[in-house]
């Protein structure tokens, strides 16, 4: 295969009609480009100058080389700088998934920051809970995942990923308007025992922390309605069905009373998940700004009212 660049060189040579001009515009000595000239000769098994010894005249087929290798050159050319803009980020493609929170309330500040920096990469979102989207990074079809576990549901997560706590979401319960409690500063879990709870699936970690911080507090909840759509949980709670347990994010503006559990305070975990050796440049950027996302998130919450 011929060596682009002794192409590059012969185009100069052809276009300088010497050696020494096609040296002194590539930073070569006319040496080091008479000696590449022999090789593209020597590749090609013909001759593409004719020599004398102040001078040279190239041959019709050195003439027709050049013209041909301008294509070429410029196609590799431009695959060069595709591939550098890729390699730092410039362009390329990043994918995100989180679950349905996080991509309300966290994914689109992360998603326009880097689209406003990185304007000519694509970027895309999908949306999954934890169990759904291991698979997808473990793939190499995901990036990065944010996703979560509770305080009083742990879990443990494949050790091929890497995993960073990104947020320590407090849980909140969520309150009719006139519930007799509303008006407390916090309200400790023992004095709902005889409501009627809304809650998610019984299948959820949700579900399953709400039974153990009641088993804690002394009682069994009754729970008698059941979504995994938390604007459906607020709205039966703003109807005055009954409380409910909710991650401080799965918290809306209906008219409901939100309070922090008294004495313990337990929490999700927000994270995010990602193949520890994923060279993608554009990872690092998406991750601080994730970061940032959640420290601005927290700092609203710990501000006072």
């Amino acid at each position: 295969m011929l060596n682009p660049i002794h192409l590059r060189t012969l185009r100069e040579c052809v276009r300088t009609g010497s050696f020494a001009e096609a040296g002194r515009v590539l930073g070569y000595t006319s040496s080091a480009v008479s000696q590449q000239m022999v090789l593209l000769e020597r590749a090609l098994g013909a001759s593409l100058f004719e020599r004398t010894a102040r001078s040279i005249r190239c041959t019709p087929l050195a003439e027709r080389l050049a013209q041909r290798s301008k294509e070429v050159l410029g196609e590799l050319e431009a695959i060069e700088r595709e591939m550098r803009a890729v390699a730092v980020g410039e362009t390329g493609s990043l994918r995100l998934a989180g679950f349905a929170t996080a991509n309300a309330r966290l994914l689109p500040d992360v998603l326009a920051a880097v689209v406003a920096e990185r304007p000519n990469a694509r970027v895309q979102l999908d949306e999954g809970e934890p169990d759904e989207v291991i698979g997808e990074v473990l793939d190499g079809n995901v990036d990065a995942a944010v996703v979560f576990e509770y305080d009083l549901d742990p879990r443990s997560w494949p050790a091929e990923l890497r995993v960073e706590e990104l947020l320590a979401e407090p849980l909140r319960l969520c309150l009719p308007a006139k519930h007799p409690l509303a008006e407390r500063e916090a309200v400790r879990l023992d004095e709902l025992a005889a409501d009627s709870w809304t809650c998610t699936r019984d299948d959820t970690a949700g579900a399953r922390v709400l039974v153990r911080l009641a088993a804690a507090a002394g009682f069994v909840p009754n729970i008698v309605f059941r979504s995994n759509d938390y604007k459906v949980i607020r709205d039966l709670v703003a109807r005055g069905l009954g409380p409910a347990l909710l991650p401080a994010m799965a918290v809306g503006d209906e008219d409901v009373g939100v309070k922090p559990i008294a004495g313990r305070q337990p929490h999700r975990r927000v994270q995010v998940i990602y193949r520890q050796h994923n060279t993608n440049p554009l990872l690092p950027l998406a991750l601080e700004r994730l970061a940032k996302s959640c420290a601005a998130l927290a700092e609203r919450w710990a501000a006072p009212g």
